[in-house]
């Protein structure tokens, strides 16, 4: 019987590589966007067309390669950082496993113009399904420029389960979200069928996530920090008022690199104990630095999936941040130690309402007169009889209850003794009658004519 074991060829073997790595265009995106901060870019395009089904490319100033470089890394397990097996658990890159070129030249067409800053002209590659059609020497600009062109052009199978252009755009914007939030440092640009999405300049981790979901997220925005022998942890939490029904704003990223950990995603949750509604979920941006040596990032091809260590201590310590940043900025109740016990409201009184003062009225209560009494309509009252030093209030004396005047004035002798301090002794020597005109004026006739002196300013200045 003949043997039925052989070598599949490169070709085929790269292609069953490529439903590992990738699974739609979001895949291509998230390799290509890692390669270029792998080699150290501060500018990164992004420009895709068709949902990334007719082209995504990707365009950075990074570092670049050589000739040899660019057509090397299109191999098979061909990469630049790592040289042995022990450089598995001491990672400080993305890109490592050098599978991702080759896979993705494998179901596509794929153009690539690099070059380094000491050369004077770049290299340039075509492969279309892992066939070198097309290299030479060009003269392009510093860095490196991939075009992916017709992906899954050669597995029509896989290319019909694509989804719609908005549903592979959405699973494009999610990949260059979390590759744009953990590199704040670089500037990004994300075109789409030639319109502008996102213009991400240089700037803070904070600034970052307000440009990536708008500025109303500033002020949802609790700072988180920790940092211990074990784990550095930075980064924001929403407001639990914000608290959504979706898991969409839901970022950890261990050492620069997007992660998914339910366990840990479930220390947050716990430390939102008693704040969020039922079936609410909290938002959080998360940045944790561990030891490279603890953490095994080798477990799944796309590399979101990671195994820490130790991840009990890391559940205590997150959970326990982010409580302690709730409580710190007033988000959550907090008992404070430090307070004087004394200022608060006794319980006995807390619940109690401050009465209301009692109020009494005397309605006859008249401070000018013993008695007052009524005459056309008008109220004449009898003058206030307090003692005073000044001798101000013999200026009323001789009033009288029983005058019966025309326009409701009353009959008031005149006062020689007073009205000398206030007028002349000639204008006082005429006897004439005085009177109380609207129980405000004083009036009365002197030789030279007709005196009305206003009673309640006359009374303050001799007081």
């Amino acid at each position: 019987m003949a043997d039925v074991i052989r070598l599949l060829p490169d070709h085929v073997a790269n292609q069953i590589a490529a439903g590992e790595v990738v699974q739609r265009p979001a895949s291509v995106v998230k390799e290509l966007l890692e390669n270029a901060i792998d080699a150290g870019a501060t500018q990164v395009k992004l420009i895709v067309k068709n949902g990334g089904k007719t082209l995504i490319q990707v365009v950075d100033n990074g570092c670049g390669m050589s000739d040899t470089d660019a057509r090397l890394s299109f191999e098979r397990h061909a990469t630049s950082k790592i040289t042995s097996a022990e450089d598995l658990f001491d990672l400080n890159t993305k890109g490592f496993r050098g599978e991702a070129l080759a896979s993705i030249a494998a179901i596509a067409h794929v153009d690539l113009q690099t070059r380094r800053p000491s050369d004077e002209v770049g290299g340039h590659i075509r492969i279309e399904g892992s066939k070198v059609v097309f290299q030479e020497m060009v003269s392009v600009p510093r860095g490196t420029s991939i075009s992916v062109k017709n992906l899954f052009f050669n597995i029509p199978a896989r290319r019909n389960f694509l989804k719609s252009d908005a549903v592979e755009l959405r699973h494009i914007t999610d990949e260059f979200q979390r590759v744009a939030m953990v590199h704040p440092e670089v500037s990004f640009h994300f075109f789409n069928n030639g319109s502008e999405i996102f213009n991400l300049p240089e700037t803070k981790h904070r600034q970052r996530i307000v440009q990536v979901f708008g500025h109303k997220m500033n002020d949802k925005l609790v700072p988180v920090s920790e940092e211990t022998d074990v784990l550095q942890l930075f980064g924001f939490v929403c407001k639990p008022e914000y608290a959504k029904k979706s898991r969409g704003e839901q970022f950890f990223f261990a050492n620069n690199r997007f992660i998914k950990s339910p366990y840990l995603n479930h220390g947050v949750v716990a430390a939102f104990e008693g704040l969020l509604k039922p079936d609410n979920f909290p938002g959080y941006f998360l940045y944790l630095n561990v030891d490279p040596q603890t953490i095994d990032i080798n477990i799944h091809p796309t590399k979101t999936e990671v195994k820490f260590h130790d991840e009990q201590t890391l559940y205590a310590m997150i959970r326990s941040a982010v409580k302690h940043s709730l409580g710190q900025f007033n988000v959550a109740p907090l008992l404070d130690f430090e307070r004087d016990a004394n200022l608060d409201t006794p319980y006995a009184y807390k619940e109690k309402l401050a009465p209301v003062p009692g109020i009494t009225v005397d309605a006859n209560f008249n401070p000018f007169a013993d008695s007052q009494t009524k005459q056309r309509g008008v109220s004449v009252a009898i003058p206030y009889t307090k003692k005073s030093p000044k001798g101000w209030e013999t200026l009323y004396e001789g009033l009288s209850n029983d005058s019966e005047e025309a326009f409701s004035m009353v009959q008031i002798e005149s006062d020689s003794e007073v009205q000398s301090t206030l007028y002349s002794e000639e204008e006082t020597q005429e006897t004439g009658t005085t009177f109380q005109l609207r129980r405000k004026y004083i009036v009365c006739t002197l030789k030279s004519g007709l005196l009305m002196v206003h009673q309640h300013r006359a009374h303050e200045s001799i007081l």
